[in-house]
Protein backbone atom coordinates (compact mmCIF):
# COMPACT_ATOMS: atom_id res chain seq x y z
CA UNK A 1 0.00 0.00 0.00
CA UNK A 2 2.83 2.38 0.95
CA UNK A 3 4.80 1.46 -2.14
CA UNK A 4 1.82 2.30 -4.33
CA UNK A 5 1.37 5.68 -2.63
CA UNK A 6 5.10 6.45 -3.02
CA UNK A 7 5.10 5.52 -6.72
CA UNK A 8 2.00 7.60 -7.35
CA UNK A 9 3.54 10.63 -5.58
CA UNK A 10 6.81 10.22 -7.48
CA UNK A 11 4.95 10.02 -10.80
CA UNK A 12 3.01 13.17 -9.92
CA UNK A 13 6.25 15.02 -9.06
CA UNK A 14 7.91 13.82 -12.27
CA UNK A 15 4.89 14.87 -14.33
CA UNK A 16 4.90 18.27 -12.62
CA UNK A 17 8.59 19.17 -12.74
CA UNK A 18 9.97 16.78 -15.37
CA UNK A 19 12.56 14.01 -15.28
CA UNK A 20 15.36 16.17 -13.79
CA UNK A 21 13.08 17.97 -11.37
CA UNK A 22 14.28 16.04 -8.31
CA UNK A 23 17.87 16.94 -9.04
CA UNK A 24 16.90 20.57 -9.51
CA UNK A 25 15.08 20.65 -6.18
CA UNK A 26 18.08 19.12 -4.41
CA UNK A 27 20.35 21.66 -6.09
CA UNK A 28 18.17 24.55 -4.94
CA UNK A 29 18.14 23.21 -1.39
CA UNK A 30 21.94 22.93 -1.48
CA UNK A 31 22.33 26.50 -2.69
CA UNK A 32 20.04 27.72 0.10
CA UNK A 33 22.04 25.83 2.73
CA UNK A 34 25.31 27.24 1.37
CA UNK A 35 23.88 30.76 1.44
CA UNK A 36 22.78 30.31 5.05
CA UNK A 37 26.14 28.91 6.16
CA UNK A 38 28.29 31.60 4.48
CA UNK A 39 27.77 34.22 7.28
CA UNK A 40 28.75 31.67 9.90
CA UNK A 41 31.91 30.75 7.99
CA UNK A 42 32.84 34.37 7.35
CA UNK A 43 32.53 35.41 11.03
CA UNK A 44 36.02 35.47 12.55
CA UNK A 45 36.18 33.80 15.99
CA UNK A 46 37.28 36.07 18.85
CA UNK A 47 40.75 35.45 20.14
CA UNK A 48 40.88 34.69 23.88
CA UNK A 49 44.23 36.40 24.22
CA UNK A 50 42.69 39.53 22.70
CA UNK A 51 40.03 39.44 25.44
CA UNK A 52 42.80 39.19 28.03
CA UNK A 53 44.62 42.16 26.52
CA UNK A 54 41.42 44.22 26.56
CA UNK A 55 40.85 43.30 30.22
CA UNK A 56 44.40 44.28 31.17
CA UNK A 57 44.02 47.58 29.35
CA UNK A 58 40.74 48.30 31.08
CA UNK A 59 42.28 47.54 34.48
CA UNK A 60 45.40 49.65 33.83
CA UNK A 61 44.92 53.13 35.32
CA UNK A 62 45.33 56.18 33.14
CA UNK A 63 48.35 58.41 33.46
CA UNK A 64 48.15 60.49 36.61
CA UNK A 65 45.53 58.31 38.29
CA UNK A 66 46.36 56.05 41.27
CA UNK A 67 46.21 52.34 40.73
CA UNK A 68 43.31 50.52 42.37
CA UNK A 69 44.05 48.72 45.61
CA UNK A 70 42.62 45.46 44.27
CA UNK A 71 41.35 43.91 41.05
CA UNK A 72 37.59 43.57 41.08
CA UNK A 73 35.11 41.62 39.05
CA UNK A 74 32.72 43.75 37.03
CA UNK A 75 29.91 41.27 37.63
CA UNK A 76 30.06 41.66 41.38
CA UNK A 77 26.93 43.35 42.70
CA UNK A 78 28.82 45.10 45.48
CA UNK A 79 31.23 46.88 43.12
CA UNK A 80 29.09 50.01 43.01
CA UNK A 81 29.36 50.31 46.80
CA UNK A 82 33.05 49.51 47.11
CA UNK A 83 33.93 53.06 48.20
CA UNK A 84 31.71 52.49 51.26
CA UNK A 85 32.60 48.82 51.90
CA UNK A 86 36.39 48.93 51.60
CA UNK A 87 39.05 50.96 53.41
CA UNK A 88 40.55 53.69 51.30
CA UNK A 89 43.97 53.27 52.91
CA UNK A 90 46.14 50.51 51.44
CA UNK A 91 47.69 49.63 54.80
CA UNK A 92 44.32 49.32 56.48
CA UNK A 93 43.01 47.21 53.60
CA UNK A 94 46.01 44.87 53.78
CA UNK A 95 45.70 44.57 57.56
CA UNK A 96 42.00 43.73 57.36
CA UNK A 97 42.59 41.23 54.56
CA UNK A 98 45.41 39.52 56.49
CA UNK A 99 43.26 39.33 59.61
CA UNK A 100 40.48 37.65 57.65
CA UNK A 101 42.96 35.26 56.01
CA UNK A 102 44.29 34.27 59.44
CA UNK A 103 40.69 33.67 60.51
CA UNK A 104 40.18 31.33 57.53
CA UNK A 105 38.30 33.65 55.15
CA UNK A 106 40.40 33.55 51.98
CA UNK A 107 37.78 34.73 49.51
CA UNK A 108 38.93 37.63 47.33
CA UNK A 109 35.83 39.59 48.42
CA UNK A 110 36.22 38.77 52.12
CA UNK A 111 36.98 42.37 53.12
CA UNK A 112 33.99 43.69 51.22
CA UNK A 113 31.67 41.03 52.63
CA UNK A 114 32.95 41.72 56.15
CA UNK A 115 32.21 45.45 55.99
CA UNK A 116 28.88 44.77 54.28
CA UNK A 117 27.94 42.40 57.14
CA UNK A 118 28.86 45.07 59.68
CA UNK A 119 26.81 47.70 57.84
CA UNK A 120 23.78 45.44 57.27
CA UNK A 121 23.68 44.04 60.81
CA UNK A 122 24.18 47.49 62.31
CA UNK A 123 21.32 49.00 60.30
CA UNK A 124 19.15 45.94 61.00
CA UNK A 125 19.80 46.25 64.75
CA UNK A 126 18.90 49.94 64.69
CA UNK A 127 15.66 49.22 62.83
CA UNK A 128 14.65 46.43 65.21
CA UNK A 129 15.50 48.57 68.21
CA UNK A 130 13.52 51.47 66.79
CA UNK A 131 10.48 49.25 66.21
CA UNK A 132 10.75 47.87 69.74
CA UNK A 133 11.21 51.31 71.30
CA UNK A 134 8.32 52.96 69.46
CA UNK A 135 5.69 50.22 69.43
CA UNK A 136 6.52 47.64 72.10
CA UNK A 137 8.16 49.67 74.84
CA UNK A 138 6.43 52.17 77.10
CA UNK A 139 9.49 53.61 78.82
CA UNK A 140 11.10 57.00 78.87
CA UNK A 141 13.15 58.62 76.14
CA UNK A 142 16.37 57.28 77.66
CA UNK A 143 15.04 53.72 77.62
CA UNK A 144 13.89 54.08 74.01
CA UNK A 145 17.29 55.52 73.01
CA UNK A 146 19.12 52.63 74.64
CA UNK A 147 16.78 50.12 72.99
CA UNK A 148 17.73 51.63 69.61
CA UNK A 149 21.47 52.15 70.14
CA UNK A 150 22.34 48.87 71.89
CA UNK A 151 21.02 46.48 69.14
CA UNK A 152 22.73 48.59 66.48
CA UNK A 153 26.07 48.42 68.29
CA UNK A 154 25.68 44.69 68.86
CA UNK A 155 24.88 44.11 65.18
CA UNK A 156 27.83 46.23 64.08
CA UNK A 157 30.31 44.49 66.41
CA UNK A 158 29.01 40.95 65.83
CA UNK A 159 31.07 40.24 62.63
CA UNK A 160 34.23 41.51 64.32
CA UNK A 161 33.55 39.31 67.36
CA UNK A 162 33.00 36.25 65.15
CA UNK A 163 36.22 36.90 63.23
CA UNK A 164 38.17 37.42 66.47
CA UNK A 165 36.89 34.19 68.05
CA UNK A 166 37.59 32.24 64.87
CA UNK A 167 41.08 33.72 64.70
CA UNK A 168 41.78 32.75 68.31
CA UNK A 169 40.50 29.21 67.81
CA UNK A 170 42.64 28.72 64.70
CA UNK A 171 45.73 30.05 66.45
CA UNK A 172 45.15 27.71 69.40
CA UNK A 173 44.69 24.82 66.99
CA UNK A 174 47.98 25.65 65.27
CA UNK A 175 49.79 25.98 68.61
CA UNK A 176 48.57 22.63 69.96
CA UNK A 177 48.92 20.79 66.64
CA UNK A 178 52.36 22.05 65.67
CA UNK A 179 54.36 19.54 67.81
CA UNK A 180 52.51 16.63 66.19
CA UNK A 181 53.20 18.21 62.81
CA UNK A 182 56.92 18.28 63.50
CA UNK A 183 56.89 14.65 64.65
CA UNK A 184 55.15 13.52 61.46
CA UNK A 185 57.43 15.66 59.33
CA UNK A 186 60.49 14.17 61.03
CA UNK A 187 59.22 10.64 60.33
CA UNK A 188 58.64 11.48 56.66
CA UNK A 189 62.05 13.13 56.22
CA UNK A 190 63.91 10.28 57.92
CA UNK A 191 62.01 7.81 55.73
CA UNK A 192 63.67 9.33 52.66
CA UNK A 193 61.13 11.89 51.50
CA UNK A 194 62.06 15.43 50.62
CA UNK A 195 60.77 18.39 52.61
CA UNK A 196 58.17 19.22 49.94
CA UNK A 197 56.85 15.65 49.89
CA UNK A 198 56.81 15.58 53.69
CA UNK A 199 54.70 18.76 53.80
CA UNK A 200 52.20 17.24 51.36
CA UNK A 201 51.99 14.02 53.34
CA UNK A 202 51.66 15.75 56.71
CA UNK A 203 48.90 18.05 55.40
CA UNK A 204 46.87 14.97 54.42
CA UNK A 205 47.46 13.18 57.71
CA UNK A 206 46.52 16.21 59.86
CA UNK A 207 43.22 16.87 58.08
CA UNK A 208 41.06 15.00 60.60
CA UNK A 209 42.73 16.31 63.77
CA UNK A 210 43.85 19.85 62.89
CA UNK A 211 42.04 21.09 59.76
CA UNK A 212 43.25 24.70 60.09
CA UNK A 213 46.91 23.67 60.20
CA UNK A 214 46.32 21.19 57.37
CA UNK A 215 44.91 24.01 55.22
CA UNK A 216 47.97 26.16 55.83
CA UNK A 217 50.36 23.32 54.99
CA UNK A 218 48.35 22.54 51.87
CA UNK A 219 48.76 26.14 50.72
CA UNK A 220 52.51 25.80 51.31
CA UNK A 221 52.56 22.60 49.23
CA UNK A 222 50.66 24.23 46.35
CA UNK A 223 52.96 27.25 46.31
CA UNK A 224 56.03 25.00 46.25
CA UNK A 225 54.55 22.98 43.39
CA UNK A 226 53.92 26.22 41.50
CA UNK A 227 57.66 26.94 41.59
CA UNK A 228 57.74 29.65 44.21
CA UNK A 229 60.93 30.13 46.18
CA UNK A 230 60.97 27.98 49.33
CA UNK A 231 62.20 30.66 51.78
CA UNK A 232 59.53 33.03 50.50
CA UNK A 233 56.84 30.38 50.85
CA UNK A 234 57.93 29.56 54.39
CA UNK A 235 58.00 33.24 55.40
CA UNK A 236 54.51 33.73 53.98
CA UNK A 237 53.37 30.68 55.93
CA UNK A 238 54.75 32.12 59.18
CA UNK A 239 53.19 35.51 58.42
CA UNK A 240 49.76 33.96 57.75
CA UNK A 241 49.78 31.82 60.87
CA UNK A 242 51.30 34.50 63.15
CA UNK A 243 52.48 32.04 65.82
CA UNK A 244 55.87 32.46 67.47
CA UNK A 245 56.70 28.72 67.34
CA UNK A 246 56.06 28.62 63.60
CA UNK A 247 58.19 31.73 63.07
CA UNK A 248 61.09 30.13 64.94
CA UNK A 249 60.73 26.90 62.98
CA UNK A 250 60.67 28.73 59.65
CA UNK A 251 63.81 30.64 60.64
CA UNK A 252 65.51 27.36 61.57
CA UNK A 253 64.59 25.74 58.25
CA UNK A 254 65.80 28.72 56.23
CA UNK A 255 69.11 28.82 58.10
CA UNK A 256 69.56 25.05 57.61
CA UNK A 257 68.95 25.45 53.89
CA UNK A 258 71.33 28.41 53.57
CA UNK A 259 74.18 26.81 55.54
CA UNK A 260 73.71 23.31 54.10
CA UNK A 261 73.07 21.57 57.42
CA UNK A 262 70.81 18.56 57.85
CA UNK A 263 67.10 19.40 57.74
CA UNK A 264 66.13 16.23 59.60
CA UNK A 265 68.50 17.13 62.46
CA UNK A 266 67.04 20.62 62.67
CA UNK A 267 63.50 19.21 62.73
CA UNK A 268 64.47 16.70 65.41
CA UNK A 269 65.95 19.35 67.70
CA UNK A 270 63.02 21.68 67.20
CA UNK A 271 60.54 18.83 67.71
CA UNK A 272 62.11 18.03 71.08
CA UNK A 273 61.80 21.66 72.09
CA UNK A 274 58.16 21.73 71.02
CA UNK A 275 57.39 18.65 73.11
CA UNK A 276 58.99 20.24 76.17
CA UNK A 277 57.10 23.45 75.53
CA UNK A 278 53.82 21.53 75.20
CA UNK A 279 54.45 19.87 78.57
CA UNK A 280 55.29 23.23 80.14
CA UNK A 281 52.13 24.73 78.63
CA UNK A 282 50.04 21.91 80.09
CA UNK A 283 51.66 22.40 83.51
CA UNK A 284 50.97 26.12 83.33
CA UNK A 285 47.30 25.49 82.61
CA UNK A 286 47.14 22.99 85.46
CA UNK A 287 48.69 25.51 87.87
CA UNK A 288 46.17 28.15 86.86
CA UNK A 289 43.26 25.79 87.51
CA UNK A 290 43.11 26.15 91.35
CA UNK A 291 43.04 29.94 91.05
CA UNK A 292 40.20 29.78 88.56
CA UNK A 293 38.28 27.35 90.77
CA UNK A 294 38.55 29.57 93.83
CA UNK A 295 35.67 31.81 92.84
CA UNK A 296 33.43 28.87 92.01
CA UNK A 297 34.33 27.19 95.27
CA UNK A 298 33.46 30.29 97.24
CA UNK A 299 30.15 30.76 95.46
CA UNK A 300 28.86 27.18 95.46
CA UNK A 301 30.59 25.41 98.36
CA UNK A 302 30.99 28.02 101.09
CA UNK A 303 27.30 29.09 101.48
CA UNK A 304 25.98 25.50 101.90
CA UNK A 305 28.81 24.78 104.36
CA UNK A 306 27.94 27.84 106.43
CA UNK A 307 24.27 26.91 106.30
CA UNK A 308 25.04 23.42 107.60
CA UNK A 309 27.35 24.61 110.37
CA UNK A 310 25.60 27.77 111.58
CA UNK A 311 22.01 26.93 110.66
CA UNK A 312 21.20 24.76 113.71
CA UNK A 313 22.75 27.32 116.08
CA UNK A 314 20.68 30.13 114.57
CA UNK A 315 17.57 27.97 114.79
CA UNK A 316 18.17 27.21 118.49
CA UNK A 317 18.75 30.89 119.28
CA UNK A 318 15.51 31.86 117.58
CA UNK A 319 13.61 29.14 119.45
CA UNK A 320 15.01 30.19 122.85
CA UNK A 321 14.29 33.87 122.37
CA UNK A 322 10.86 33.07 121.01
CA UNK A 323 10.01 30.84 123.95
CA UNK A 324 11.23 33.35 126.53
Amino acid sequence: MLNQIWHSLSRMVEDFIGDLGVMAVLGIIGVILIALSLPILLIKPKDRFQKLDLRVKSETPAQGQPRALRLTNSDNRLDRYKQFLEPTDAKELDATRMRLIRAGYRNRDAVRNFHFAQFALGIGGLILGLIYGLFLSSGTIQVISLSVIVPGCIGYMLPKYIVTKRLQSRMEEVIYGFPDTLDLMLVCVEAGQSLDQAIVRVSKELRSAYPALADELEIVAFELKAGKDRPTVLRDFAHRVDVQDVRSFVTTLIQSTNYGSSISEAIRVFSDEMRDKRVMRAEERANKLPTKLTLGTMMFCLPPLLLILIGPVVYDILQNFGGG
